[in-house]
């Protein structure tokens, strides 16, 4: 009995790391340690660069080299936790990340 309950939790935690995208692995993993949740960066490049196309262009554009002139944080949060580091993930897994993330959180089909 015992280890019919600890290969059903095996299976079902080995289930849930498949089912993980880039966006989570990637992503959420990392800003769930910030004090600010990850929506909350989606909002200040969507009041800034308005479209689809300008927020995802400015987003890969920091992530692919990040610096003080491209962040959208205010001074005081890079005083504290300082510029993110250079993104490793390749051109479209990085795009493929920023399309969930923009799916996650876009406010345009939300409206009413």
């Amino acid at each position: 009995m015992v280890l019919i309950f600890f290969l059903t939790t095996f299976i079902s935690l080995n289930a849930a790391k498949i089912d993980d995208t880039i966006y989570d692995t990637n992503c959420v993993r990392c800003h769930s340690k910030l004090p600010v949740a990850i929506d909350k960066y989606f909002y200040r490049y969507l009041l800034k660069y308005s479209s689809e196309r300008a927020v995802k262009e400015a987003m890969f554009e920091y992530m692919k080299n990040p610096s003080v002139e491209k962040t959208i944080m205010s001074e005081s949060f890079i005083t504290r936790f300082g510029i993110k580091k250079k993104t490793n993930l390749s051109d479209d897994k990085l795009m493929e990340a920023l399309d969930i993330y923009w799916d996650e959180y876009k406010v345009f089909d939300k409206l009413k």
